[in-house]
């Protein structure tokens, strides 16, 4: 079983590389209008620069799987400013897809809390479809389509769970199925479960991220998730793809869906030891505050195992 790990946004092993500058609408608004789209520019090329310095420092530390920030782009999806963040970018976009392209990188998003499709107001299922299409976008631009995917949680229950899942498959409908093909769902730490998310998964036809430390925070009806593991797993056969998980560890016991700088192997080993059942391949992507950094120590932990063999710096068989 092989186990490739990775992390979110950020390398904090690089000085200075946040790729999520970003400029306010008042800022904005504030400039000469012959200044607006040249600060927008000036921004974007610099998250696009730090992301390069970060897929370069991912190949250097043989680190194959990577969230990219959802705020490369400013004020992309603001009603009031709907730029063309592509073609001014087009040889920076080509280029991060060559890095994902030559060196295996397997790409990814997460859209915020507010993209959800559970919403009975219209102009929030709007908002979502318009956001979706932004990070189509950009994985489009890097040519990262056939790789890469899009990762949002179901949604809100506003109250009636029931009504809030029937709306959640009529307003994904209004989403264009090229972008839905690079969709998946996961499990969140208040509202949806396991089980209610699998079910929505399997019933769209949609891949299941499990993400382990949402599942202890929100259990639901599901007391043993190895009952599902294998269904979860079975999800990713629409794409052809490697099944994903995300896991982190509580900040605190009275702070316990907060996630903590690193990743405590004693919270996610009943989850390793659990898959090493099902013996499939899969990633993990680290959710910890300390980004590159708690990732590879906690491979480098899970490396000391007894039967666990470290293949790269970033990748282990058990």
């Amino acid at each position: 079983m092989k186990i490739r790990f990775g992390y979110v946004a950020n390398a904090l092993g690089l000085w200075n590389a946040s790729p999520s500058k970003s400029l306010t609408f008042a800022r904005y608004s504030a400039l000469p209008k012959d200044e607006q789209v040249e600060k927008l520019k000036a921004v974007t090329a610099q998250n696009l620069q730090h992301t390069k310095r970060i897929l370069h420092y991912n190949i250097a530390n043989e680190i194959e799987l990577y969230r990219f920030s959802s705020s490369l782009v400013p004020l992309a999806t603001h009603p009031d400013v709907m730029w063309d963040y592509v073609t001014p970018f087009r040889d920076e976009w080509e280029e991060l897809g060559h890095l994902i392209e030559q060196f295996n990188i397997r790409p990814s998003f997460h859209p915020n809390q507010f993209t959800l499709f559970t919403s009975p107001k219209s102009e929030i299922t709007a908002n979502a479809v318009k956001d979706m299409e932004f990070h189509y976008s950009m994985l489009q631009a890097m040519n990262g389509l056939k790789r890469g995917l899009i990762n949002i949680h179901i949604g809100g229950a506003y109250g009636d769970k029931e009504s809030a899942l029937l709306r959640f498959h009529q307003n994904l409908k209004c989403l264009p199925e090229r972008i839905k093909k690079m969709m998946t769902l996961e499990n969140d730490d208040k509202t949806y479960d396991v089980k209610e998310t699998l079910k929505a998964c399997e019933q769209e036809n949609i891949p299941m991220i499990l993400d382990f430390h949402h599942y202890m925070a929100n259990k639901g009806e599901v007391e043993n998730l190895f009952e599902y593991l294998e269904r979860i797993f079975k999800t990713w056969g629409v794409r052809n793809m490697v099944p994903k998980v995300h896991l982190s560890s509580p900040k605190a016991e009275d702070a316990f869906r907060a996630h903590a700088d690193f990743v405590s192997l004693d919270f996610v080993l009943p989850f390793f030891k659990m898959a090493k059942e099902l013996n499939q391949d899969f990633d993990v992507m680290i959710e910890a505050k300390q980004k590159d950094l708690a990732m590879l120590k906690l491979v480098e932990e899970i490396g000391s195992i007894r039967g666990v063999k470290r293949i790269t710096s970033s990748v282990v068989e058990w």
